[in-house]
């Protein structure tokens, strides 16, 4: 089994929400659901102030909490690729994933089900990327097996590392 998930890079990200867009499109959300969230982190005061922007979803745990105590097994994770999905129709509602998630994640539709991100299986079915990832312009949000994401971080790293090391270049005379 390769583990499927999310690689997001902060440093690109403009918290423009296309990828909150995107996912509240293609999942046809009702009003005030998002399964996918983008928060700006804001620290200092200014003028030394820093703004770090987050693109939070399910974050498709190894041992899912919100599976573990589902009452009647409606949250599952995938053998093939370690997505965690809800059937909505044996969600009775208790919102017990809810209490368990440590990242607050489910998402309850107007008709008391739970919801939340299954990296848009319905497009990785058909070799596309999550409707979040497509939209994101200015690329910070990829999916993938989990071994190439870490090759992806690890190789942006790598560069992050090449340019911090070279000289600065003092155009003053």
């Amino acid at each position: 089994m390769e583990q499927y998930g999310f690689l997001f890079e902060t440093d690109k990200c403009v918290a423009c929400k296309a990828c909150e867009i995107a996912c509240k499109k293609r999942n046809q959300l009702d009003e005030g659901l998002r399964l996918r969230t983008v928060t700006s982190l804001v620290r200092g005061e200014f003028p030394n102030v820093t703004v770090t922007n987050l693109s939070m979803s399910c974050m498709h745990c190894g041992k899912p909490l919100c599976a573990a105590v589902c009452p009647v097994g409606a949250i599952t994770r995938r053998l093939e690729d370690g997505i965690v999905v809800v059937d909505e129709a044996k969600c009775i509602g208790c919102h017990a994933c809810l209490s368990a998630c440590p990242f607050n994640v489910p998402q309850f539709r107007d008709n008391g089900t739970m919801v939340k991100c299954d990296l848009c299986l319905d497009r990785k079915e058909l070799g596309l990327e999550p409707a979040c990832v497509k939209a994101c312009f200015y690329d910070a949000l990829h999916a993938g097996p989990l071994s190439e994401l870490h090759d992806q971080a690890r190789e942006r790293l790598s560069e992050r590392i090449a340019e911090s090391s070279q000289p600065s270049v003092s155009t003053s005379k």
